[in-house]
């Protein structure tokens, strides 16, 4: 998780990042990684003038299908639009 953060932050992309579902194409993120019979999940966006804003990490809990719970996908959703506000209060509102 920690190299696939390191690669976004220096404009890569780590092989198993890809698209989180529902969320506008590639804007967020996803990188899965399983370890000791758990899977484990951080979501980020680097759509914000290259800065990557880390969105939620958790563990999978469900032992059953890859959809990401509907309680955490709202997290995200809340998430997303907070660091969009700090960004344009930082960055674009001069």
């Amino acid at each position: 998780m920690g190299f696939a953060l390191y690669l976004a932050q220096m404009g890569d992309k780590h092989p198993k990042a890809k698209p989180l579902k529902g969320f506008h194409g590639a804007r967020v993120l996803e990188v899965v990684e399983n370890f000791d019979r758990n899977s484990y999940r951080t979501v980020y966006t680097v759509r914000l003038n290259d800065i990557v804003y880390v969105l939620h990490a958790f563990r999978k809990k469900a032992k059953r299908g890859s959809e990401t719970p509907k309680h955490d996908l709202e997290l995200i959703g809340e998430r997303y639009a907070q660091a969009r506000e700090t960004h344009a209060q930082r960055f674009e509102r001069g």
